[in-house]
């Protein structure tokens, strides 16, 4: 019986310290460039489902499918998500490509959430998903914007035509600030 404990003892530490190495000896892939390590994105997957299924809320939206909260959410999404997600009949920008996972091209037929229930999108929306670069909007807008982003979503494939105009142009990446001119120096004469 003795021999059994130990095999079983061995049998659990082994793995550990196999995996412990695997990460302390810079082995796992952490570039963005990367394949992705064994089973990671099963993983992943499977946990964010599991999470979402939890907390996601399952009531209807507490405000209306209407064009003024479709064209707003879509006036939120160009101003906040468009960067990474993308914009309607435009190619990803190149922030997008380089990131890891890439993020859904969310106006591209086959990664649209139109078929996500709306409560799933809330929640991704409001609290983000580590490690995936996507960020939690829910401490920068209200529950109120994030419900018009995630509505909007949701409807992607209808959009009225205020909401289809506020998605027209592509979000500006952040200009870079122009520094000050130097103030002249006063001159000093020789007298």
């Amino acid at each position: 019986m003795g021999k059994f404990i130990v095999g079983v003892i061995l049998g659990l530490l082994i793995p550990a310290v196999i995996g412990y190495c695997y990460f302390r000896l810079g082995y796992a892939p952490i570039a963005t460039s990367s394949a992705p390590m064994p089973f990671e994105k099963t993983m992943a997957k499977m946990a964010l489902r599991a999470h979402i299924q939890k907390e996601a809320p399952t009531k209807a939206p507490p405000i209306p499918v209407d064009e003024a909260n479709l064209t707003q959410g879509a006036t939120l999404y160009a101003q906040n998500c468009s960067f990474c997600h993308g914009l309607p009949n435009q190619k990803s920008s190149l922030a997008a490509k380089g990131m890891f996972p890439i993020p859904p091209q969310l106006f591209e037929k086959d990664e649209m959430v139109t078929d996500d229930p709306v409560g799933t999108t809330y929640w991704k929306v409001s609290n983000g998903i580590r490690m995936t670069g996507m960020p939690a909007f829910g401490q920068s807008l209200n529950s109120n914007q994030v419900w018009q982003v995630s509505l909007m979503l949701a409807n992607a494939d209808k959009l009225p035509p205020g909401a289809q105009a506020a998605l027209g142009t592509p979000a500006a990446a952040p200009a870079p600030q122009p520094s000050a001119p130097a103030a002249p120096r006063p001159s000093r004469k020789k007298g």
